[in-house]
């Protein structure tokens, strides 16, 4: 997979270069030309803010649907966490995992088993004082490729265990190759995603070579089939669930909570994030053992392809987690077996995305940063986006890079026309 994959993708035909997504994007990835934004492909994370706050629903995602299911001979479900906040909190979530089986799956296994999973290796990681602190949690895609891309520095602190999707599927097709006698090729495993970040890991996965996964189904394109499936659902065989310390994994606090960890922070929403990891990065909160970052206001709850508000979602998570039930079937035994077998670490290292770098050649890229410094001296300085780049100096590195012209800015295009009146 030679080509990036990215899940965001934009409708030009419903673009009309309102610049709401380029003040929005957290890493300037957007840039507006000739009325129409244009993703940078390389620097893009797919996080999703865009899809939030464009008015014409002109950014989306990619992702699978339901015919994707005639490829294979058994199907697995594998419904986000974030799926018990899209529903009240009387609904019976039996018959909900039932609909989602009844729209054409064979089996339905809840991440929030997953969470549960992954909770103990955090737990004995937080023990271990030899490993970098914080420890930064590795649930979100879009945290980590925002590490790759604008921290560095800070990948050796991110926990190389995979989430709680990807360890689903891999002990989904496990036990059912076990108890089934299915082969790997004839079973297929869908995510029912959140959001468009969780897409692009599956096709272009963090710390892994292949994902177990064979697609992603957004939730806001089944939930109204869903729905009405679980008006009329008939439950036959109880299905096996998390814990609610695992669904509590799907807001902003709860891994930390899970874990038991005390000296933490979690921080939801892209750019509160950066903000922390700014922090983190000069050195300002290394007694921290655990950060928690999460690019979704609320968290997996806040997701742009949920269908329920994030903070109504978001209540009904927590009211659900502090019942304090607990999964019977993972056992310290149980994970450490996984574990062994290499259904939980990463096995490939992570880079650096060097998509800042100006210039291989260290001389000619301090003589390009001089010269963005020289032409953004030459701007306003007000940041109006009139000119299709985010900020000023954004303008000035891509006149530098060869992307812009100093014409691109609307007031400095007008000093020239009076001067030549």
């Amino acid at each position: 997979m030679s080509k990036y994959f990215h899940s965001l993708v934009l409708d030009e035909e419903k673009c009309n270069g309102c610049t709401n997504c380029l003040r929005r994007c957290p890493i300037e990835a957007i840039r507006v030309k000739n009325k129409k934004a244009i993703i940078i492909k390389n620097r893009c994370i797919d996080c999703g803010e865009c899809i939030r706050v464009c008015p014409y629903h002109a950014q989306k995602s990619i992702t699978d649907d339901l015919n994707m299911l005639k490829n294979f001979e058994y199907n697995i479900a594998i419904p986000s966490m974030s799926l018990y906040g899209q529903f009240s909190i009387d609904t019976d979530m039996e018959k909900v995992f039932q609909a989602i089986k009844d729209l054409g799956f064979d089996y339905v296994f809840d991440e929030a088993r997953a969470a549960d999973i992954i909770t103990e290796v955090l737990k004995d990681m937080v023990k271990d004082i030899k490993l970098p602190r914080p420890i930064i949690s590795s649930l979100c895609p879009a945290i980590v490729r925002l590490i790759q891309v604008r921290f560095p520095s800070l990948i050796d602190n991110i926990a190389r265990v995979e989430s709680p999707m990807e360890i689903s599927a891999r002990v989904a097709r496990k036990e059912l190759m076990e108890n089934y006698n299915l082969s790997f090729e004839k079973t297929g495993v869908f995510y029912l995603t959140p959001c468009p970040a969780k897409v692009t890991s599956i096709r272009r996965p963090i710390g892994i070579k292949e994902s177990h996964l064979n697609g992603a189904i957004s939730i806001d394109s089944l939930y109204g089939n869903i729905v009405t499936n679980a008006k009329k659902a008939k439950v036959t065989k109880a299905f096996t669930r998390g814990s609610t310390e695992g669904i509590g994994w799907a807001r902003v606090g709860g891994q930390s909570y899970a874990i038991g960890v005390e000296n933490y922070i979690a921080v939801d929403g892209i750019e509160n994030v950066i903000n922390v990891l700014e922090e983190i990065e000069l050195g300002k909160l290394s007694n921290l053992n655990f950060f928690e970052g999460l690019a979704c206001t609320g968290g997996c709850v806040g997701g742009p392809l949920n269908v329920e508000n994030p903070f109504i979602a978001k209540s009904r998570i927590r009211k659900l987690s502090k019942n304090k039930t607990k999964s019977k079937d993972i056992t310290k035994e149980y994970v450490k077996g996984l574990y062994e077998q290499g259904f939980i670490g990463w096995t490939e290292k992570i880079y650096t995305k060097d998509i800042m770098i100006l210039d291989k050649n260290m001389q000619r890229a301090m003589e390009k940063i001089e010269r963005i410094k020289y032409i953004a001296k030459m701007l306003p300085g007000l940041d109006c986006g009139s000119c299709g780049s985010p900020t000023c100096t954004s303008l000035a590195e891509d006149i530098v890079r060869g992307y812009g012209k100093i014409d691109d800015c609307v007031l400095r295009m007008r000093e020239n026309l009076n001067k030549d009146n």
